[in-house]
């Protein structure tokens, strides 16, 4: 059993996806590359199968052909190195509405390394959402939501970011405020797959596409 780490920037690839729905075709023969410092924006109109691309790297999804490789071993080799190597932001904010900010974060970072409460502090001011650290989730509005997903992406500290559409929910101030933290992530050697309708303007960095039909 090879040892896939986690720091592996050498790349993403996927070749020949291929995932039914019934007796739909979402995906056909999709391949993409993507490596270290890149941005790969995967785009097309609603049911054009974006957020099944992004389950299906992310192995949240199986695919009836197809391959999935990271650093040059298939993603399924070895799941746990996998799941490691990379943070996942659904179109949905996946938080726990009777946890509060803070706990939202300690709970979700914590369960794949450790985190401090000095990290998450500085995270959640990061996002403007320190004064709502002892807030319940539930109690914050969706822009405050999606701010604290994204707080959680990047407080995971992985070298591969998954992200659907990231700006949902979100005013200009979180719209600029997410650009700005995804090219500081590219900046440090960090790789995105990003589904959106609109393409990410992130400074320094012009994304690739990859339109789904």
């Amino acid at each position: 059993m090879f040892a896939l780490q986690a720091s592996n920037l050498s790349g993403l690839s996927a070749r020949g996806i291929e995932f039914w729905r019934g007796d739909r075709r979402v995906l056909a023969g999709v391949s993409l590359e993507l490596g270290a410092g890149e941005c790969l924006h995967v785009l097309g109109p609603n049911g054009a199968g974006k957020t099944t691309l992004l389950r299906v790297v992310a192995g949240l999804l199986t695919p009836e052909k197809g391959t999935v490789e990271w650093g040059g071993y298939p993603t399924h080799a070895d799941r746990d190195a996998w799941c490691a190597s990379f943070s996942y932001l659904a179109h949905s904010d996946g938080l726990k509405p009777e946890l509060t900010a803070r706990e939202n974060l300690a709970f979700d970072v914590g369960m794949r390394h450790a985190v401090s409460d000095a990290e998450i502090a500085r995270v959640l001011d990061e996002v403007s959402l320190a004064s709502s650290r002892s807030l319940p989730a539930g109690t914050l509005s969706a822009g405050q939501r999606r701010r604290l997903a994204i707080a959680r992406v990047m407080l995971a500290a992985a070298p591969l970011w998954i992200l659907d559409e990231p700006h949902t929910n979100l005013d200009t101030a979180g719209t600029e405020l997410v650009s700005r933290v995804i090219g500081r992530h590219l900046d440090g050697g960090g790789a995105a797959l990003i589904a959106a309708h609109q393409p990410p303007a992130i400074r320094n960095h012009v994304p690739r596409r990859l339109e789904l039909a």
